[in-house]
C-alpha cells in the first residue's frame, strides 16, 4: 500500500490528467437532447466578456481625478456584479483559479488548495470585480485598475475553451457544481466574504438565486434523463420566495432559517441525485468531499486527514481499535520523550480537550521555559489540512514524527524511540502483528507508532454539538443562539474566516486550509504586536508575515487560552479583540492585517449571543481516564516510568 503523500499525489494527478484531457465520463446516453443548457452558458460568457472589455475601456478614458467620474465607473462595476454572479455555479467550480481573476477576494494569495500538500504554495495575484471595487474606493492608478480587466479577460478565455466547455455535454458535472453552490450557499453567498459592499450582500444573492433557477430549467431541458427532481426544484423555488421575503441588510437576514430549512435539504437531495445518477467526478474540487453524507453538517462531508496513517489499508474496526489501544498506551507513555519525563499527554490533556488551558503556552523539555506557542487542541485537528498553526506539516503523521524529535518539544530520537518501545513485551508483541497490516513497510518504524497514537486521540473528533442537532435532527435550539449564528455570519463578519459546518478556515470545497492576518499583540496592554512571524517562516512573502491558521470555534469554551500564543485567556477579551477592528483597531501597525480594522460596534446584548451560539457548538465529549499502568520494559533505565510523564 502506497504511504498517505503517494496515496493522495496519485488521487489528485488522476483527477488533475482526467480533467485536463476531458475524458469521456458518465453514461452513453448523457448526450444533450438540446441545447439550451449550452447556449445558456455561452450567451452568458460571451456577455460578461464584453462587460469586462467595456470596463477596460472606461479605465482607460476615465478621468479618476473626477469624483463624479470615479462613482459612475464604481457604479458600473457594481452594476457588472450580478451579471458574474449569475455564472457563479459553473466558474467557481469548473475552473477556481481563473475564477479568482473575475472575483478574487485577496489582491494576492498564497493557498494552493490541496495540492498544496505535495508541492511548495505559489503567489497568485487577483483581479476582478471585488479588488476593481475596492481599489477605486480606495484610490488607485490607472494601470493597476487596466491589468486588473486584462486579467479578467484572460480568465474568461478559459472559461469559453474547449477544455472547458466539453464537460457541458455531459450532464455529470452539473451536479458536482451544484453540490458546491449549495455548500456555498451556507458557507459564504451571504457572508460578504466577496463582496465589499454590505448593502449589497443580500441583494446580489437574490439575483444569484433567480439566475441559478434559469440554468436549472435549462439543464432540465437539456438532460431530461438526468433531471432536477421536482422536489428539489419545488424547494428550490421555496428558498427564492425565502430570500426575496427577507430583509436586504445582512444583519437582519435570517441566516439561521436558511441553512436549516433550505440549503441543508436541498444538499440532500442533490446528494441524492449525485448516487441516483451515478454522477462522477473529473474536478479536484471533489477531491475529499464525500457522495454518501446526506448532511453539510455531517462528520463525514470530507476528509482533511487521513486518521489510519501507516495503517490505511485497515479497515476491520476491530483491528483499528486495537490499535488504537496500543496508541492510547503510547499516548500516556513518556518512553517517546528524550529524557522519559514527557509525554503526548504532557501538552496534550484529554480532560482540557486535548490541550494545555493552565497556561498560555506549554512547557518546554527543560522544564523551565515555556514554548513560544499555545498548544493546538487536537479535536477536530482531522479537519484541517495543513497541520500546526504557521501550516507546516501537511498530514497529521509528519506532525506527530516532527513533536518526538523537536529538541524543545519531546527532544527524543527516532532510532532509540524504537528501539526503547519495543524494549516492552507487550509492544513489541502488539506492533510485530500490526506490522503484517502494511505490507510495504514490512519493518516496525516510527510511523506504527505514530500511526497507533493518531488513532487513539482522532477517534474523538467525531462528537456532535447541539447546533449540529439543530440541523441534522430539527431539534429545537434557544432564540439567542439562532440569533447568536445570524450574527456569526452576518454583522460580526465571523462566517467569513470560520467557515460551516466545521466553523475553522476550511471553505468549500474544502480543499485547504486558510490563513489570516489579525494583529495579534504580544499582550493584552497592545503593547507591541507578537514577534512571530507565522505562515513566513514556512512561506516568506509579506502576505504571510504574521499569519496563521483559522482555528475551529467548535468546543472553544474548553480550549482557552486563544491565539498562537495564547495572549487572550477568556472569550469576551476574544470578541472585544474583533469588535474593535483586531490589530490596526488597537493601533498596532499591521501592513497586511487580512481582518477588518473597522468596528463591528456589537452591543452588549449581541455579545452575549454569539457567545450563546459558540455554546451550542460545544460537542459534550466524553473522555476515556488514564491507563492505571504503563507496559513493563526489559531496560532498568525506563522501569517506573510515570503514567502521562512527570511534567
Amino acid at each position: 500500500m502506497l504511504d498517505l503523500k503517494k496515496s493522495y499525489f496519485i488521487t489528485a494527478a488522476v483527477a488533475i490528467l482526467v480533467w485536463v484531457s476531458v475524458l469521456s465520463f458518465g453514461t452513453s446516453n448523457s448526450a444533450p437532447v438540446n441545447n439550451d443548457y449550452h447556449n445558456l452558458y455561452f450567451r452568458k460568457a460571451d456577455e460578461i466578456a464584453q462587460r469586462f472589455q467595456k470596463l477596460k475601456g472606461e479605465f482607460e478614458k476615465c478621468n479618476l481625478n473626477d469624483s463624479a467620474s470615479r462613482q459612475k465607473l464604481l457604479g458600473e462595476i457594481k452594476g457588472m456584479r450580478p451579471l458574474l454572479k449569475s455564472a457563479d455555479i459553473w466558474y467557481r467550480y469548473l475552473e477556481p483559479n481563473a475564477y479568482r481573476k473575475l472575483n478574487g477576494p485577496l489582491p494576492v494569495e498564497w493557498e494552493n488548495e490541496v495540492f498544496e500538500k505535495f508541492e511548495p504554495p505559489y503567489r497568485r495575484v487577483g483581479s476582478g470585480l471585488s479588488l476593481m471595487e475596492t481599489y477605486m474606493e480606495e484610490g488607485v492608478n490607472r494601470d493597476s485598475l487596466i491589468r486588473m480587466a486584462d486579467s479578467s479577460l484572460l480568465g474568461m478565455d478559459v472559461f469559453r475553451a474547449d477544455s472547458i466547455t466539453r464537460f457541458l455535454d455531459k450532464p455529470d458535472h452539473f451536479f458536482y457544481a451544484n453540490r458546491l453552490f449549495l455548500l456555498n450557499l451556507g458557507a459564504i453567498y451571504s457572508t460578504g466574504f466577496e463582496c465589499p459592499d454590505k448593502e449589497n450582500i443580500i441583494p446580489e444573492l437574490r439575483g444569484m438565486l433567480s439566475d441559478t433557477r434559469e440554468i436549472y430549467l435549462a439543464f432540465n431541458s437539456s438532460f431530461p434523463n438526468y433531471a432536477l427532481n421536482n422536489k428539489y426544484l419545488s424547494l428550490y423555488q421555496q428558498l427564492c420566495d425565502y430570500a426575496n421575503r427577507q430583509p436586504a441588510s445582512i444583519s437582519e437576514f435570517d441566516h439561521f432559517k436558511m441553512l436549516k430549512d433550505y440549503v441543508n435539504p436541498l444538499f440532500k437531495l442533490n446528494q441524492e441525485m449525485i448516487r441516483g445518477y451515478r454522477a462522477r467526478s473529473a474536478n479536484f474540487n471533489d477531491f475529499t468531499l464525500s457522495n454518501a453524507v446526506n448532511s453539510i453538517f455531517d462528520k463525514g462531508l470530507y476528509e482533511g486527514q487521513n486518521v489510519k496513517g501507516i495503517f490505511l489499508p485497515v479497515d476491520d474496526s476491530a483491528t483499528l481499535s486495537e490499535i488504537a489501544g496500543v496508541g492510547r498506551l503510547l499516548f500516556y507513555d513518556p518512553i517517546l520523550s528524550g529524557n522519559i519525563k514527557r509525554s503526548c499527554f504532557s501538552c496534550h490533556k484529554p480532560d482540557q480537550y486535548f490541550t494545555e488551558t493552565k497556561n498560555a503556552t506549554s512547557l518546554s523539555i527543560d522544564g523551565r521555559n515555556f514554548l513560544t506557542r499555545n498548544t493546538p487542541s487536537l479535536i477536530n485537528v482531522t479537519f484541517q489540512h495543513l497541520i500546526m498553526l504557521d501550516g507546516k506539516h501537511y498530514s497529521l503523521l509528519n506532525q506527530g514524527k516532527d513533536v518526538v524529535i523537536n529538541p524543545n518539544e519531546m527532544g527524543g530520537e527516532t532510532h532509540t524511540i524504537l528501539k526503547n518501545v519495543l524494549s516492552c513485551k507487550e509492544y513489541e508483541q502488539a506492533f510485530k502483528r500490526f506490522v503484517k497490516l502494511t505490507p510495504n513497510s514490512p519493518q516496525i518504524k516510527i510511523d506504527h507508532i505514530i500511526s497507533a497514537i493518531m488513532l487513539y486521540y482522532t477517534q474523538f473528533s467525531q462528537g456532535y454539538s447541539q447546533f449540529d442537532s439543530a440541523i441534522n435532527l430539527q431539534a429545537p435550539l434557544a432564540q439567542d443562539v439562532i440569533k447568536g449564528y445570524n450574527l456569526f455570519m452576518g454583522k460580526a463578519q465571523c462566517g467569513t474566516c470560520h467557515f460551516p459546518p466545521q466553523f475553522n478556515g476550511v471553505k468549500p470545497p474544502y480543499i485547504g486550509s486558510e490563513f489570516e492576518v489579525l494583529g495579534v499583540p504580544k499582550d493584552t496592554a497592545y503593547s507591541a504586536l507578537s514577534p512571530d512571524s507565522g505562515r513566513a517562516i514556512i512561506n516568506p512573502a509579506p502576505e504571510t508575515l504574521h499569519a496563521f491558521r483559522t482555528s475551529t470555534v467548535r468546543n472553544i469554551f474548553h480550549t482557552g487560552p486563544y491565539m498562537h500564543n495564547g495572549v487572550f485567556t477568556d472569550v469576551d477579551q476574544i470578541i472585544e479583540f474583533y469588535n474593535d477592528g483586531g490589530g490596526i483597531g488597537h493601533k498596532l501597525k499591521v501592513p497586511n492585517q487580512t481582518l477588518s480594522s473597522d468596528s463591528l460596534h456589537l452591543t452588549a446584548n449581541e455579545k452575549n449571543q454569539l457567545k450563546a451560539f459558540m455554546r451550542a457548538l460545544d460537542e459534550g465529549i466524553i473522555f476515556d481516564t488514564p491507563p492505571v499502568s504503563l507496559p513493563d520494559s526489559k531496560k532498568k533505565e525506563l522501569k517506573g516510568r510515570l503514567v502521562g510523564g512527570e511534567y
